[in-house]
């Protein structure tokens, strides 16, 4: 996983998986992964998926070739309001982009250590031989 500036602006945890290094072969297993990380952890709601490919076909977008699945999985870790700031933060998402061979998952740097954490745990998870 590696961390990088997009746009040179917003701090974003990126992850690529080759399908041959992990079990799940669709977006929609891992949206059901991630959801059931976010289940097992009381603090966090899940929110809904967005088909972001689905919406940019629709609108006449311009979408990158090879580009075969893009959702969004929305969640809050809203463990607190310390003050009305915070919501422009919030919620969180992870972006699972199918790119046929491989799987590319990525978030933005949540404000609080926790939230990093835990997504950086869920997708690491996702890694594995076999």
């Amino acid at each position: 996983m590696k961390q990088t500036l997009l746009n040179d602006k917003y701090p974003v945890f990126v992850a690529e998986i080759a399908k041959n290094e992990t079990t799940f072969q669709s977006v929609p297993a891992l949206v059901e992964y991630y959801k059931a990380k976010i289940a097992e952890n009381p603090k966090v709601q899940f929110i809904g998926v967005f088909d972001h490919l689905a919406h940019t076909t629709k609108i006449g977008g311009e979408i990158m070739s090879g580009l075969q699945a893009a959702v969004d999985v929305i969640f809050c870790f809203g463990f607190a309001l310390p003050n009305p700031q915070v919501l422009a933060v919030r919620p969180r998402s992870i972006g699972i982009a199918d790119l046929g061979d491989k799987f590319v998952i990525s978030f933005m740097e949540a404000p609080m250590a926790p939230a990093n954490q835990a997504m950086e745990a869920w997708t690491l998870a996702l890694r594995n031989v076999g």
